[in-house]
C-alpha cells in the first residue's frame, strides 16, 4: 500500500465532515423534530446527535460531546426522548440529510456518479475505523447504510466524523484541557468558532470564557491579548498530530489515491455547499 502524503487524512476530513455538519446548522433537521415538540435548537441539536445512543441520560452526553455545559445538557436531556424516541429522531434526522443535501447541492449532483463515487469511498475508508474507546463512532457504526448514494455518503461522511472527534476528546484529555480551554484555544488560534457562537451554543457565559482565558494564561498557553503563545500554538500542532494518527488507519485502508480521490469529490460538493450559505459567515474567527 503506497504511504499516505502527510496530513492526507486531516485534508479529507476538511471537505468530508462539512457534509455531515452542516445538518447543525440548517433548518431542516428542526422542521423534521418541531411536530414532536423538540424545537429549541439545543435540544434538536443533541438529539440529532446522540439519537445513535439510543436513551442515553446528561451525562453520557456530555461525556462525548465534551465541550457542552452539563447544566445545558441536562435542561434537555433525556427529556427528547420523552418527547420522540432515539429511532424516531433517527428516522428525522435521515429525512432531513436528504433534504439539506438535495437544496444545497442541487438534484444533478445528488443523482451523479460522482455521488455514488464519493460514498463508495467514505463506506471504504469507515471500514478500518474501530469502535473501541469511540462511542459515538461505534454507535453509529450499529446503524444500517442508506440505500441512496447520497445518504451513504452523509452516513460515510458521520462515521468519518465521529471517528475522528471521538480521538481528538481522548487528545485533549491527555493534554488536560477542560471542555472550554479546548474551545477557547481553538479559537485563539483562528480556528475555532467564534465566541459569540461558543456562548450562545455551548451553554458557557462571558465570565466562564474569561476564566477559561486566566487558566490558560496560567499554563503560559495564552497571552494577555488573548492570543496563543508560541507554547499554545506549540501544543494546539501537537494535538491535531496526535489527531491524526489515532484517525490514520481509515485513509491508509483507503489508500493514497483513494483518499485524494475522496478529498477531490468531497471538496467540490462541500464548495457548493459552502456556496449555497451551508454554515454562517462568521462562524469561525477570534472575534
Amino acid at each position: 500500500m503506497t504511504s499516505l502524503p502527510a496530513k492526507a487524512g486531516r485534508r479529507c476530513h476538511a471537505v468530508v465532515n462539512p457534509l455531515h455538519s452542516a445538518l447543525y446548522f440548517a433548518p431542516d433537521l428542526a422542521g423534521e423534530l418541531a411536530p414532536y415538540g423538540i424545537e429549541d435548537p439545543s435540544a434538536v441539536y443533541f438529539a440529532g446527535r446522540a439519537a445513535a445512543l439510543g436513551r442515553v441520560g446528561p451525562g453520557a452526553v456530555t461525556a462525548v460531546f465534551y465541550n457542552f455545559h452539563h447544566d445545558l445538557v441536562a435542561r434537555h436531556v433525556p427529556g427528547v426522548w420523552e418527547l420522540a424516541a432515539p429511532e424516531t429522531v433517527l428516522a428525522a434526522r435521515l429525512r432531513a440529510a436528504d433534504s439539506l443535501l438535495r437544496r444545497l447541492l442541487g438534484e444533478e449532483a445528488v443523482a451523479s456518479e460522482e455521488m455514488a463515487e464519493a460514498a463508495a469511498l467514505a463506506l471504504r475508508a469507515a471500514e478500518a475505523c474501530t469502535r473501541a474507546g469511540r462511542p459515538l463512532y461505534a454507535a453509529l457504526a450499529d446503524l444500517p447504510v442508506p440505500e441512496a448514494p447520497h445518504l451513504a455518503l452523509w452516513h460515510g461522511a458521520s462515521l468519518l466524523r465521529e471517528h475522528r472527534g471521538d480521538a481528538h476528546v481522548a487528545v485533549l484529555l491527555r493534554a488536560g484541557l477542560d471542555p472550554l480551554e479546548a474551545l477557547v484555544s481553538h479559537t485563539a488560534g483562528g480556528r475555532g468558532m467564534r465566541p459569540k457562537w461558543v456562548l450562545a451554543t455551548r451553554g458557557y457565559g462571558r465570565r466562564d470564557w474569561e476564566e477559561a482565558q486566566e487558566r490558560l494564561r496560567g499554563r503560559g498557553l495564552l497571552d494577555g491579548d488573548g492570543e496563543l503563545t508560541g507554547a499554545g500554538t506549540e501544543l494546539r500542532r501537537a494535538l491535531e498530530e496526535e489527531t491524526d494518527r489515532l484517525d490514520r488507519a481509515p485513509y491508509e485502508h483507503l489508500g493514497a489515491a483513494g483518499t485524494e480521490r475522496l478529498t477531490e469529490l468531497c471538496g467540490a460538493f462541500t464548495g457548493a455547499a459552502l456556496g449555497a450559505g451551508a454554515f454562517p459567515a462568521d462562524l469561525v474567527g477570534k472575534g
